[in-house]
């Protein structure tokens, strides 16, 4: 069952690339993406079963030695981060909407996780460091109290690493922005 998530994140490319491969080896895990991010980082996250990405990110962690930003293992993660991250989520309805913003790509997944798991919310994208420079955000929509419970999940994750930039909810927003989103 693919119910876990793991990131690595560096600031080399080579190095990146190298331990992507690695990970990759090491474990029967599945790539939701590696691909390098602003400004000149590497991502790789991958997802399986918890022991299978606990071990594949534990390789990565150790051939990223000093080129390592940060990494994470998310045991039980949320369905709805995986289309989140790849942008393949188009909501059922729309409603309020809510935008967590922070400078690490790491921290905005597990606050994206927390979000989710906190609220009735639908996520639409989890943008991860390309053409931001370097910094991540998630957007939501759901009901107001769902959206500001899922603000509030997320921005406690954000703000006991100390990477959060901002968040913002819009009780009812514009037709016309809706399309700018996804």
């Amino acid at each position: 069952m693919n119910n876990a998530i793991g990131m690595i994140e560096l600031t080399s490319i080579a190095r990146g690339i190298y331990a992507a491969d690695l990970m990759l080896k090491t474990a029967y895990v599945e790539v939701v993406s590696a691909t390098p991010v602003c400004p000149g980082k590497y991502i790789a996250i991958v997802h399986g079963d918890v022991a299978a990405v606990e071990s594949s990110v534990s390789v990565g962690v150790e051939a990223a030695g000093e080129y390592l930003v940060d990494s994470f293992i998310l045991p039980n993660v949320h369905p709805g981060v995986f289309p989140a991250i790849t942008a393949t989520t188009m909501p059922e309805g729309t409603g309020a909407l809510g935008i967590m913003e922070s400078f690490s790509l790491a921290t905005m997944i597990i606050a994206a996780d927390a979000a989710l798991k906190a609220a009735d919310i639908q996520a639409l994208e989890l943008r991860l460091g390309s053409g931001i420079g370097g910094k991540s955000y998630f957007t939501f929509t759901g009901d107001v109290a769902a959206v500001e419970a899922g603000i509030e999940a997320g921005t406690a994750i954000a703000l006991e690493k100390g990477l959060l930039v901002d968040t913002e909810v819009i009780a009812s927003p514009s037709d016309r922005l809706w399309p700018t989103l996804y």
